[in-house]
């Protein structure tokens, strides 16, 4: 199975030509309101597609599939990442951000709950029935390697397809976080927009009449930090790893570099005080890891399946490890 989904992604990415047909997409991400989101919304309008864009009011990393159930959601507190909304407005809704459009809604919630509104509320209102694909970044930041698994982005993803939308994670280099100037108009997330319409375009070409994925896959998409005249490669997630998460007694004195240049990024100074630190993995990959996505991603842009949930997990060797437990 795992050989012919491989064969449709690749058959997939060979057809990057004009897309066949207008889609309904949901553009969420677990960011927030950011240049990225702006520019895939722009490229995919210009593509002709009908688009929704429903994210979560302030940056949601590493929340993975996080939903709190049941739990109302009050007015705003603070505003929104990048003025996407005020203070005092109610905690899902439309951006009040000038300039952005009637298309743009954000949650004061986790990136799943803000994917959900997007395909549960705003959708739903719109088409009357699911969405034909859930796109979800791209973040600022590649998803690389088993860190996957704490990602929002990738959560979203594997989300959707549980509920039967076929869904993409995008991730992008750090450097397409919005300047201080311009905080949603940086130069680097254009050619991610064009290069995400052209990903939409070639699973369009292969679909056929038929969902836009198989069922029960979604996919993990890598932009390198310089995407100009990247390839397509078909990947895997892969065992090696770009980073090491390990928890330290204090972040401020185990700061690695990533950690002070990603601190720097978002404004904020690293406190003497406990957490979870990212550091650089220095064990280089072995030659069997050549198609890991983390290895492959420093030159071309990545296509990795991703399995939905856990239905598809081998069971024998659980049987045969338990089989006194199993025996009638």
């Amino acid at each position: 199975m795992f050989r012919s989904i491989l064969m449709l992604a690749a058959a997939g990415m060979s057809l990057l030509s004009g897309s066949l047909s207008a889609r309904e997409i949901v553009l969420t991400n677990d960011d927030g309101l950011t240049s990225n989101v702006v520019a895939v919304y722009k490229a995919l309008k210009a593509a002709g597609h009908d688009v929704v864009v429903a994210v979560p009011c302030t940056n949601q990393s590493g929340m993975s599939a996080a939903i709190r159930f049941s739990r109302p959601i009050g007015a705003l507190t603070a505003d929104c990442r990048n003025g996407a909304a005020k203070a005092g407005a109610p905690g899902a809704g439309a951006m009040t951000r000038e300039g952005l459009g009637p298309d743009f809604f954000y949650v004061d919630g986790t990136p799943a709950m803000a994917m959900l509104y997007g395909v549960d509320v705003v959708g739903a209102r719109r088409w009357g029935h699911d969405p034909d694909l859930v796109l979800s970044g791209p973040n600022e930041g590649q998803n690389l390697g088993a860190i996957v698994i704490a990602s929002g982005t990738v959560g979203n993803a594997e989300t959707a397809v549980l509920r039967g939308i076929p869904a993409v994670a995008l991730s992008a280099g750090a450097g397409t976080t919005g300047t201080p100037t311009d905080p949603l108009g940086n130069p680097a997330s254009a050619p991610i927009g064009a290069l995400t319409a052209k990903l939409v375009a070639a699973l369009d070409a292969s679909a056929k009449g038929r969902p836009l994925l198989p069922a029960g896959l979604a996919l993990n998409v890598n932009y390198p930090d310089k995407p100009e005249g990247a390839r397509w490669r078909l990947t895997r997630v892969g065992t090696w790893n770009a980073h090491k998460v390990r928890f330290v007694e204090s972040l401020s004195k185990d700061a690695t570099p990533l950690m002070r240049q990603a601190a720097q990024a978002r404004g904020v100074s690293l406190p003497d005080q406990p957490g979870v630190a990212l550091s650089a993995n220095e064990v280089a990959p072995t030659p069997e890891q050549r198609d890991d996505e983390a290895v492959a991603n420093k030159s071309d842009i990545t296509v990795s399946p991703l399995q939905a949930g856990y239905g598809a997990a081998d069971g024998q060797q659980v049987a045969a490890r338990l089989a006194g437990l199993f025996k009638k």
